[in-house]
């Protein structure tokens, strides 16, 4: 019963944000200015207030790493919960690397689109290759982003070796990458039958990866930098 609350809650409350959404949606984009604090801050107010729901406690360290300007967040994957944990406690507007069929869910993909959210399909080949041009793109424009590079959820398993390809998003809009790592969300959901928990969830911000310390590097050898990065605070 608790379970079924709190999605028809997250559904209440998505619903009410629509005239912010479409007042956001007649601004001029600028991740920086009116649009870009319009779409940071209520994704961020409704993924706290869900989260506040469950009884979950959220611990947030490393904010202080983050350079200024846009980056590249790379974070370990572990539930569902991961982005609404992001959009909520990272401090900035961001957008992600999203599943295609995120599309089909009305008002989010709205927001999504707003927040420069970039969709892929991961059975397309050319089109996962569009996808690293777009994502670039709204790097390049000053939008930062966020990859989970083990390309799946762990739901608590072992953190799954990075894939070398999502991190070129980083390294050719030349900005810096960020290792972000998150610790118990996959509790607060996918331990449990798919039934929602309180948990005492983490996320730490590590120290970044800088242009000019792997412009030499190859991508393997960055993805597994960040790799190491976001393992060493799990």
């Amino acid at each position: 019963m608790k379970t079924l609350w709190i999605y028809l809650y997250a559904i209440i409350i998505t619903i009410q944000t629509l005239p912010q959404l479409k007042r956001a949606q007649k601004m001029p984009d600028d991740p920086y200015g009116p649009k870009g604090q319009a779409i940071y801050t209520i994704p961020q107010s409704v993924s706290r207030r869900v989260i506040k729901k469950t009884k979950t406690r959220v611990t947030v360290t490393g904010l202080e790493n983050i350079p200024e300007g846009p980056v590249l967040f790379a974070s370990n994957h572990q539930g569902l919960f991961d982005i609404l944990l992001l959009l909520g406690y990272m401090e900035r507007p961001i957008g992600f690397i999203a599943k295609k069929e995120i599309k089909k869910i009305p008002i989010i993909r709205s927001w999504m689109k707003e927040l420069q959210c970039v969709f892929i399909d991961r059975s397309n080949r050319r089109a996962a290759i569009k996808v690293i041009e777009d994502g670039v793109n709204s790097l390049k424009r000053g939008q930062s982003m966020v990859i989970f590079p083990e390309g799946t959820r762990s739901k608590g398993g072992p953190i799954v070796p990075f894939k070398s390809g999502s991190l070129r998003l980083g390294t050719r809009a030349e900005v810096p990458i960020v290792p972000v790592t998150i610790n118990g969300t996959y509790l607060m959901l996918e331990a449990n039958d798919g039934k929602m928990k309180q948990a005492d969830v983490s996320l730490t911000i590590g120290k970044p990866l800088m242009p000019d310390v792997y412009k030499d590097l190859k991508s393997q050898k960055v993805a597994d930098i960040i790799y190491e990065r976001v393992k060493s605070h799990l």
